[in-house]
């Protein structure tokens, strides 16, 4: 039996029972939502909010229980994500509480000593800094500019308390042409490579520097890109050395040494001039992917000018294979060296490419010469105003050499910045 009391409630005018269903209507026919305090079971449908107290035995759902990003279903939990900031500003202290943190992928635990992350342990380290993305199998930090990665826990097992890293050093500029006579500058020579796996690292804090490119040059060499590296200040690192800018195209023509080598310019009819000499080792194995690097990195030399009056200008050492030199007879530049290619960062990603070597508009059909793959840029266009392209960000590529268009001075390329990438297990 089903007792309704009135008790003078205004604004209800009728009220049905219809297949289990009680619904309160106005004077106007529109449903009415009644706000009261219910004890004993509610079986049934519920919508709308529930605000104010509930105190239930068992709340059961058909399908889930949401709250926010956060979710409860009949196969899995959902925390929602927040970052540092927004675990310390706004989700509380209370113990026991657990949150996903997107800004070192962990889910966190409040206890009484303060937050501290779950997780097995035993089996990988964990760490903070830089970008921080995750393939099936590994958690990968990439800094495209310097930072500090940061091991916050650390695996009991010292087999696997260890990271894969790859180090690429800043592309060095292009050479810059002379206003008047003149036939291209050099590329810029890449950065400098270092890979290895297994890499033993502890609990602290490890400095981790991004190289800056090289700077473009007008009527002089190209300058010398930055080193990137890692390790711990005043300690160790492992460096990996910026790429040698590339020559201007008068003598002294020489592209300048450095990871890899930069590019000679025209020489002026007086011989062949080298190209600057590497750092780094020539790469075995050009294009392998995740070879293991020697210690002082790969590098190869820049590429030599052609020493006679038709001769171009040599393009910029890659990490995988030398500049080369343009061909003889109507100043064409040369191409830079081709990079290598890891693929440490879950994809195949090729770094480190030398600058092309700039060319001349005069008579005949030169062209400027190629970047090499890996960022590398071209050598400046035929046509004003005849500037280098510069090496791509984050990439190491040396920047292209200057080309002499009329009588005006032009610019080569600044290099490409370097990067560093540490992934480890998930």
């Amino acid at each position: 039996m089903t007792v309704v009391n009135f008790n003078n409630i205004s604004g209800i005018n009728s009220i049905t029972a219809e297949s289990n269903t009680l619904n309160f209507y106005d004077s106007a026919g529109g449903t009415l939502s009644i706000g009261a305090s219910v004890s004993g079971n509610v079986v049934g449908n519920v919508t709308g909010n529930l605000t104010g107290n509930v105190n239930a035995g068992v709340v059961t759902a058909s399908s889930s229980i949401v709250v926010g990003q956060s979710f409860i279903q009949n196969n899995a939990i959902g925390l929602g994500a927040t970052d540092t900031t927004g675990r310390n500003a706004g989700v509380g202290t209370a113990t026991g509480t657990i949150i996903y943190n997107s800004t070192n992928g962990l889910v966190e635990v409040y206890a009484s000593s303060g937050w501290t992350s779950i997780g097995d342990q035993s089996r990988t380290i964990k760490a903070t800094g830089g970008t921080i993305t995750f393939t099936p199998t590994t958690t990968v930090h990439t800094f495209t500019s310097s930072g500090t990665f940061t091991v916050i826990s650390s695996p009991s097992n010292p087999s696997t308390n260890s990271i894969n890293y790859l180090l690429v050093g800043a592309g060095g500029g292009g050479g810059g042409t002379f206003a008047g006579p003149g036939a291209g500058s050099g590329g810029g020579g890449a950065g400098a490579i270092q890979y290895a796996q297994a890499y033993p690292v502890s609990l602290g804090n490890y400095e981790v520097v991004v190289g800056g490119g090289g700077g473009s040059a007008t009527a002089t060499n190209g300058t010398n890109g930055t080193p990137s590296w890692f390790g711990i200040v005043g300690l160790s690192s492992i460096t990996s050395n910026g790429g040698g800018g590339g020559g201007r195209d008068r003598l002294p023509a020489a592209g300048l040494p450095g990871g890899c080598g930069g590019g000679s310019g025209w020489g002026q009819d007086t011989g062949v001039v080298a190209g600057g000499t590497a750092t780094g080792d020539p790469s075995p194995s050009p294009g392998t992917v995740d070879q293991i690097s020697p210690s002082n990195g790969w590098g190869n030399d820049g590429g030599p000018n052609g020493g006679d009056s038709g001769s171009g200008a040599g393009g910029g050492g890659g990490s995988g294979a030398s500049g080369t030199t343009g061909p003889n007879g109507n100043y064409s530049g040369g191409p830079g060296g081709n990079g290598l290619a890891f693929t440490i960062s879950g994809s195949t990603v090729t770094y480190a490419g030398g600058g092309g070597a700039g060319a001349y508009n005069g008579p005949g059909s030169a062209t400027p010469g190629t970047g090499g793959s890996g960022g590398g840029g071209n050598g400046g266009p035929t046509s004003a105003p005849g500037r280098g392209q510069d090496g791509s960000s984050n990439t190491g590529g040396g920047g292209g050499g200057g080309t002499r268009v009329s009588s005006t001075a032009n610019q080569g390329g600044s290099g490409g910045s370097g990067i560093v990438i540490i992934a480890y297990p998930s």
